[in-house]
């Protein structure tokens, strides 16, 4: 029970500490490029984290009922549809991302970005931890149980709050443009992995037709190893990724890769000339 809590928590908490490195990397960035810090104040960490905990605990205390939805396959549905919106936050983040300190209006897009992150971190928060808090709970009717894994869940916590401040502290350290790219990988990696998990759990839900599987790496990587857990949590990983789910993944990369491009790309567009009346 100890090792079987450290596994679950540290790949609920590595998942939100990754998103969360991650929004604080571009963060330090965006004051980089606005060179002016009271544009994206930090302010948004804390409503971020504590909003999140506000909304995984009432999730948590809802999931019953929640479950009885869509004939029987509401969480798999709210599930997703907590994977889509964060996605859509993510693409909307990269798309209004400052290019350079000449960017128009920083004090309406510093607004915007801030909300994206909190409202990103708020729903990673809530997806994760909601499933901490039914585990805790469910473990604490097992008297005999309860301690081993209150102890193997707070080691698991703290190695992943412990991963996610040195990728932090990894990635800032580099060059901007290392920095940003490095960033930006990490958030499209962290979108194909919702994108597939959007994929399974429609697919759980009867919602979206089954499909082939890709591949079985099962005997190189078990999905039920402590590095298969680490890689779920990085990458995504899936020992036996169904097509769908393999298309959805490559569909989130794009998706959250490409936004920067067409945000250049409008940026580049000539401006029409508005002509007055003499």
């Amino acid at each position: 029970m100890f090792l079987n809590a450290v596994v679950l928590v540290l790949q609920e908490i590595l998942e939100a500490a990754l998103l969360l490195s991650v929004m604080l990397v571009f963060t330090r960035l965006f004051h980089l490029v606005w060179q002016q810090n009271f544009l994206l104040r930090d302010s948004w960490v804390y409503y971020g984290i504590v909003l999140g905990g506000l909304g995984a605990g009432i999730y948590a205390q809802l999931t019953p009922q929640i479950s009885s939805w869509f004939d029987y396959v509401g969480q798999e549905v709210v599930n997703a549809g907590i994977h889509v919106v964060t996605l859509s936050l993510l693409t909307v983040l990269t798309f209004v991302a400052p290019l350079s300190h000449l960017d128009a209006k920083p004090y309406a897009r510093s607004r915007l970005v801030s909300l994206c992150m909190i409202g990103i971190v708020l729903l990673s928060i809530v997806r994760e931890c909601s499933e901490i808090m039914q585990y805790m709970g469910g473990i604490a009717s097992q008297p005999d149980n309860f301690t081993p894994v209150l102890f193997g869940g707070i080691i698991g916590a703290g190695i992943g709050v412990s991963t996610g401040i040195l990728l932090f502290y990894g990635i800032v350290n580099l060059q901007t443009r290392v920095a940003f790219r490095s960033a930006l990988i990490l958030l499209c990696l962290i979108a194909g992995n919702m994108a597939a998990q959007v994929a399974m759990l429609l697919n759980q839900a009867d919602w979206l037709p089954y499909t082939p599987v890709v591949w079985n790496s099962s005997n190189l990587i078990p999905e039920t190893s402590v590095f298969g857990h680490l890689l779920y949590a990085l990458i995504g990983y899936e020992a036996t990724p169904s097509l769908l789910q393999v298309c959805f993944y490559a569909a989130g990369i794009v998706l959250v890769g490409v936004s920067p491009l067409f945000r250049r790309i409008w940026s580049d567009k000539p401006k029409p000339m508005v002509q007055y009346a003499s």
